[in-house]
């Protein structure tokens, strides 16, 4: 994609395994525009969240990284920590599954923004408290200024990942990156949530990478669609395309672990009537080869 903000090439992943390196990541092409959203989907294992943690170097430190992830041209794999701080919650934001054990529980939620807003140089003291206020605010917490001084454990789910979103926000991101941010929520947040992205999204006209494997959140959010399995993209498309006529077998497997018989996948503007079925549960996690352990 010429012009792209995110390129990823050639992205190989390996950590050492019981006698044989494992490889959970396995020559993957990517690209994302800014203000697009493009949706990682798979099975657990599948390498989808390893290659969404690889442009903000938090990888564990035994892997090892080949390829090459470029930010609008600069390449970001093989930097040092001082050169990657900048871009790690500066240029790219990044919103983790679970909120609860994201947060710093002996700090309030106002201290964490605030956190943000200094750690990237943004802004200090009243300046500060101000800004995390409005932060909280933008992504639709009531009454901010009494929520920036609540911990956590005060707060509803729903809450706490507006407050992760509103610190991945905070230094004005290119991109967001989200890993399963609707998991842990229950089904009216998760609609909230989605909505929320998409409208920070469109308003900032920042590029979302979306890791999820759930087939519904990519109906409603999603631009483009990745699928992986093994630690490979096995499809690569236009959303409405990838739902509506997937190509390869294992997007078809995806579908019909996700969908019930009667849940056509047709699509009616920006909604989709792609409904999970409720009686089933995604694929299990991968046993042995490749992949094991990483999501």
């Amino acid at each position: 994609m010429t012009g792209a903000l995110l390129a990823i090439r050639g992205l190989a992943v390996d950590y050492p395994g019981e006698g044989a390196v494992v490889r959970a990541v396995d020559g993957v092409d990517l690209d994302l525009a800014a203000g697009e959203t493009l949706a990682l989907v798979g099975e657990s294992g599948s390498g989808k969240s390893t290659v969404a943690m690889a442009p903000l170097g938090l990888l564990p430190p035994d892997a090892r990284v080949a390829g090459s992830i470029r930010l609008q041209g600069a390449e970001l794999l093989g930097l040092a920590e001082p050169a990657l701080r900048p871009v790690r919650g500066g240029r790219i934001g990044m919103v983790f599954q679970e909120p609860v054990t994201s947060l710093n529980p002996v700090l309030t939620v106002g201290e964490q923004v605030r956190e943000v807003l200094a750690a990237h140089g943004i802004c200090h003291g009243r300046a500060a408290r101000a800004r995390a206020v409005a932060l909280l605010a933008e992504v639709g917490i009531a009454d901010p200024a009494d929520r920036a001084g609540r911990y956590p454990h005060e707060l509803s789910g729903g809450m706490r990942q507006r407050a992760m979103i509103a610190m991945a926000l905070a230094a004005g991101p290119e991109l967001l990156v989200a890993d399963e941010p609707t998991t842990a929520l229950d089904v009216t947040v998760q609609a909230q949530i989605l909505d929320l992205f998409r409208r920070l999204r469109d308003r900032r006209g920042m590029a979302l990478l979306l890791v999820t494997h759930d087939l519904g959140v990519v109906a409603e959010l999603a631009d483009r669609v990745a699928v992986m399995k093994a630690g490979r993209v096995v499809e690569t498309g236009a959303a409405r395309q990838v739902l509506d006529a997937p190509a390869h077998a294992y997007t078809r497997e995806l579908l019909a672990a996700t969908l019930s018989v009667d849940d056509a996948p047709r699509w009616t503007g920006n909604e989709s009537t792609l409904q999970p079925k409720p009686t089933e549960s995604p694929l299990p996690s991968r046993e042995g080869g490749r992949g094991r352990g990483f999501v």
